[in-house]
């Protein structure tokens, strides 16, 4: 077993069903309003598949290194098994929609992850959109290194930056969104997720993670602040 394989195994195993439960909430209750209208989707750092999973459209792609991940994934999900700052086997414009959550910290370097954002650009179709969710290191200070595979140190601000220099928009930029984690957190019934996410206030006093959407550049930009 990778070590990749061991940190998965060690921080998921246990919560899996819990896990999935909150993402189909997430998805129903709040990311809809962006995966309603894609037909392609890729999920990027995909983890077990949570996401990708809770998510209907005509085509599913989910991008990990860690093997594990193909097992976790709906029939039909389409598994690449690479390195995301690599090229990635989609055609330019062949996607309408790049999600990723708790990922990009993972990235050795700010290089990297410039690759990564330029590959989502080309696969991305005219108007389509990258969201990313991820630990705001400005509402964390050092719990942010508590993971023993946090490398890149990222905020609302920088990574807005980053999508603004490698050919994105940014939509909407949430500086505090969800909660930092769920590994070892309370298991609260996804009745409080629901009813959190309808309560923006709320996101300002116990969000520590930052939620940016972003589009392929364009003319205009509209860009708004959020809690």
């Amino acid at each position: 077993m990778s070590e990749l394989q061991a940190i998965y195994s060690h921080r998921f195993e246990g919560a899996i069903e819990y896990r999935r439960a909150v993402w189909r909430a997430l998805v129903d209750d709040f990311f809809s309003r962006w995966t309603g209208g894609a037909r392609r989707i890729l999920d990027l750092g995909c983890g077990y598949g949570e996401f990708i999973n809770a998510v209907r459209c005509e085509r599913r792609y989910a991008m990990d290194l860690n093997p594990d991940a193909r097992e976790r994934l709906d029939a039909g999900i389409t598994f690449i098994e690479q390195d995301c700052s690599r090229p990635w086997p989609v055609e330019d414009g062949g996607l309408d929609l790049v999600f990723t959550s708790n990922f990009f910290e993972h990235l050795p370097d700010k290089a990297t992850l410039g690759r990564t954002l330029d590959q989502a650009r080309r696969c991305l179709a005219p108007g389509g959109r990258l969201i990313a969710m991820g630990p705001n290191i400005r509402c964390l200070h050092g719990r942010y290194w508590d993971f023993w595979d946090h490398h890149l140190a990222l905020s609302d601000l920088s990574l807005a930056e980053g999508l603004g220099v490698h050919g994105f928009d940014v939509e909407r930029r949430i500086a505090r969104f969800l909660p930092y984690t769920m590994v070892g957190a309370p298991r609260f019934p996804v009745l409080f997720l629901r009813a959190y996410l309808r309560c923006p206030m709320a996101w300002g006093v116990f969000g520590r993670q930052f939620l940016i959407v972003a589009r392929v550049s364009s003319p205009s930009k509209d860009v708004r602040d959020a809690p």
